[in-house]
């Protein structure tokens, strides 16, 4: 099969640059034909305001050599990660008049909710969902705290739900969990096109029989990922314990301050995927206290793969990742007291305990999170796309 990955690469590295990666090399593997179609936001610094919100809407040149790539190599499916801002969906509809069927992986909800979290002021927020246009976002700078960039995504969104996008131009979605599968379907996206499918880790690094000592985080240094609730609730783990914390962000001072009152707070910036896979095999427990609706960090697939339990929040997708006391712990969401307890209580059980957790950590990336489980389930979305495929049901000119 001939494929076309298509992503927008935003200005910070995160978990879908590493899927769009990981999904083109998987392919290739089995045999598969990819074509790799990115644009990066790097390339907005100096481009006129007015023309980065006419690319939003509709970007011609993105459509077009979409297009004229899946026409030229007799391409199947056009499989889309992100395409905000810049790609737009102009492309899916490139991509239908060539002839292609299209796949959207949905990893986070901007369909949904122009700033794409579900969060306002620190606490989930629904006010979005459903509308046809999301105005509240607007009236509470949602977007970047601008209320012209928001009502402009707002705007945005509206247009092309009004022109039926969603509807008529993408064959298939792929949803990372079944609580992201049902806010779609509530937020007006058509059933019979939303499929679940998880993330994965491509390279095994195998399960670490290292001794176990701390606890991580691993993440964008940013007020959504629960940076702020996890260091309050380090105040009230005793004992001589380090919390490694690794990754860059807007926090990154306040991290800084809090690490010179405790040293037990250990800052490490950026790191290499290598020394990820070093430092999860190397603690006892990954800390994962997002506040914002988190549809599947590709760090957690990650501990499960060394063999590492995994604290998240009694909520939503995050709550579908973890079997409570087995593979890693549940925590009241937002509840800085009752993660530290959590967390006291993994530190505390008995080394036969945690022996057990760590060897369900690793056979839950067994069963569900490898490239052979993946590449099955990504098969199978295609397939669906495939036999969704109308041609010229999208068919809206290029010029549009």
């Amino acid at each position: 099969m001939h494929v076309m990955m298509v992503h927008n690469f935003y200005q910070q590295p995160g978990g879908e640059d590493r899927v769009f990666a990981d999904e083109a090399n998987l392919l290739e593997r089995r045999g598969h034909v990819v074509e790799r179609f990115a644009l990066h936001n790097s390339s907005i610094d100096g481009q006129r305001a007015w023309r980065v919100l006419s690319d939003t809407f509709w970007n011609r040149r993105a459509a077009k050599a979409v297009h004229d790539t899946v026409r030229k190599s007799k391409i199947a499916i056009v499989h889309f990660h992100n395409i905000f801002p810049l790609i737009s969906p102009a492309a899916y509809y490139g991509a239908r008049a060539a002839g292609a069927a299209v796949v959207q992986t949905l990893h986070n909800f901007r369909l949904l909710c122009p700033n794409a979290l579900f969060l306002r002021r620190g606490r989930a927020c629904e006010k979005c969902l459903g509308r046809r246009l999301a105005w509240p976002a607007a009236v509470h700078r949602c977007y970047r705290n601008s209320r012209l960039q928001s009502t402009a995504v707002a705007a945005m969104l509206a247009f092309h739900r009004t022109m039926g996008t969603w509807r008529r131009a993408v064959d298939a979605f792929i949803c990372l969990s079944q609580f992201s599968h049902a806010k779609f379907i509530e937020g007006g996206l058509p059933p019979h096109k939303l499929f679940v499918k998880s993330n994965f880790v491509d390279t095994d690094p195998g399960m670490s029989l290292r001794e176990r000592t701390g606890t991580a985080f691993v993440g964008r240094l940013g007020a959504e990922k629960g940076l702020e609730l996890l260091l309050d609730a380090w105040r009230q783990v005793p004992g001589d314990v380090n919390l490694y914390v690794a990754g860059e962000g807007p926090l990154h001072d306040y991290l800084r301050r809090a690490a010179e009152r405790d040293r037990r707070i250990v800052p490490m910036g950026t790191i290499p995927p290598s020394e990820v896979d070093e430092l999860l095999g190397s603690v006892a427990c990954l800390v994962v206290p997002s506040i914002c609706y988190e549809n599947q960090p590709r760090v957690v697939l990650e501990a499960f793969a060394r063999g590492t339990p995994v604290a998240v929040p009694r909520r939503g997708a995050m709550a579908e990742l973890v079997s409570e006391g087995r593979n890693g712990i549940l925590f009241t969401s937002g509840d800085a007291t009752d993660l530290s307890l959590q967390i006291r209580k993994l530190l505390a059980a008995p080394s036969a305990e945690r022996d057990e957790m760590r060897l369900a950590a690793r056979t839950t990336y067994e069963k569900y999170y490898t490239p052979d489980a993946n590449y099955a389930a990504l098969m199978s979305v295609y397939e669906r796309a495939l036999a969704q495929r109308r041609p010229g049901r999208a068919s809206a000119t290029l010029g549009a």
